[in-house]
């Protein structure tokens, strides 16, 4: 039986790259034998009193349907926390609550993109934000990180330089991931105004702000831009708290733009599920602590993983400031797809390739270190293993 004809299907749609990383991981998620460091996610379940405060609003019946944007008490709660943990005053009303940081960083894009648009891109990036700017029909144009010094670093002038009539916007994730690249303070202030000069918009991805390594949190476009300017913020619980599986997240649009932003969570999701909202306040209001306990553990396995690794003559250690993903360069690596798997199949553990996060990506790995340090240290001997074993061979 022949298979449905992919010339029915739009070619935005048919043309979707393969999440190599789901790829991956689907061959093996249920292999207690493997650690999987693949996927960005702690190993920690959700904490007891976000689970209870939503089995608590159950019980009390908030399972009907609501507001669009979000319950008044999320939308509050989310205001709090970002005057209390980012320093930033931002009203309730301009927060939209969402099914994750992936349908945050959809509805922005749906809010702004004409086909054709184009799409200024720090590269390698997450590979669902190339995807959903192809789904909506925009363009993506990638502008590569340089390598200097042993770090990632963006050129501004590369930035520019890729401006053109058809620009849009520029995406920036900061930390970002997968190359753990932080955008230093007067490049915030540089983009916000070429942002302006240029009438673009800023989608920031601020998900892993807090998780920075030498000293305070990663700047945020919040500290220096007007409620009125072309910024939009996505963020999820999905990592502070170990909500992956929850599917909540927000967004912050510019002053004024409440009813776009109601009236794409009305018909992409009708409403995120009011339980998992009232677990959400609970998180927000309580979980401050499980925040600084997930960096204090992300910063170690950080430690051991690097530390392992930067023995092996052949990979090239690029020590991330932010996020909780190490990428890291593989000499004379030419298949990183091929190289996970075998990884998965001969050593027991799980990576992302880096050819999933487009172009510059092929010569990486990408490990994701927040998970209990044993099991990284586990992993880290693993791996070098693996490549102190192939190096061998190919001597032999």
């Amino acid at each position: 039986m022949s298979g449905w004809p992919m010339q029915a299907v739009p070619a935005r749609v048919s043309g979707i790259e393969l999440n190599q990383i789901c790829d991956v991981a689907d061959m093996a998620r249920e292999d207690p034998d493997v650690i999987k460091l693949w996927i960005g996610e702690s190993d920690l379940p959700t904490p007891d009193f976000i689970r209870e405060a939503a089995a608590a609003a159950m019980l009390a019946g908030h399972t009907r349907y609501t507001y669009s944007l979000g319950v008044p008490a999320l939308r509050d709660a989310l205001s709090r926390y970002h005057a209390r943990r980012l320093d930033v005053a931002v009203a309730a009303d301009r927060f939209s609550v969402t099914a994750g940081g992936v349908q945050a960083v959809m509805q922005a894009f749906q809010a702004i993109l004409e086909p054709g648009d184009e799409v200024i891109v720090p590269v390698p990036t997450w590979p669902n934000l190339i995807e959903i700017v192809r789904i909506l029909g925009g363009v993506v144009v990638p502008v590569p990180y340089r390598l200097e010094n042993g770090a990632f670093r963006l050129d501004l002038d590369d930035v520019a330089q890729a401006i053109t009539p058809r620009s849009k916007a520029i995406a920036i994730n900061s930390p970002s991931n997968p190359t753990g690249w932080i955008m230093p303070r007067e490049q915030t202030v540089a983009v916000r105004d070429m942002a302006r000069r240029r009438g673009l918009w800023l989608i920031s991805d601020e998900v892993y702000a807090h998780f920075t390594y030498d000293g305070g949190r990663a700047p945020s476009f919040l500290e220096i831009c007007e409620p009125t300017d072309r910024l939009i913020v996505v963020n999820t619980f999905s990592k502070n708290w170990c909500m992956t599986g929850w599917r909540i997240g927000w967004l912050i649009f510019p002053q004024g733009m409440a009813t776009v932003f109601d009236n794409l969570s009305q018909y992409n999701t009708t409403s995120v599920a009011t339980f998992v909202q009232h677990a959400a306040i609970a998180a927000l209001d309580r979980g401050d602590d499980v925040i600084d306990g997930l960096v204090r553990r992300a910063a170690a396995g950080r430690e051991i993983i690097c530390d392992a690794l930067e023995r092996l003559p052949q990979v090239r250690v690029i020590r991330p400031q932010g996020t909780f993903y190490f990428f890291f360069a593989v000499d004379g690596m030419t298949d990183g797809y091929g190289t996970a798997v075998r990884l998965l199949k001969e050593a027991k553990v799980g990576v992302a390739p880096g050819s999933a996060f487009g172009p510059g990506g092929a010569p990486f790995l990408r490990v994701c270190f927040a998970v209990a340090p044993d099991r990284i240290a586990e992993a880290s001997e693993r791996i070098a293993g693996f490549f102190r074993g192939e190096r061998a061979g190919k001597a032999a």
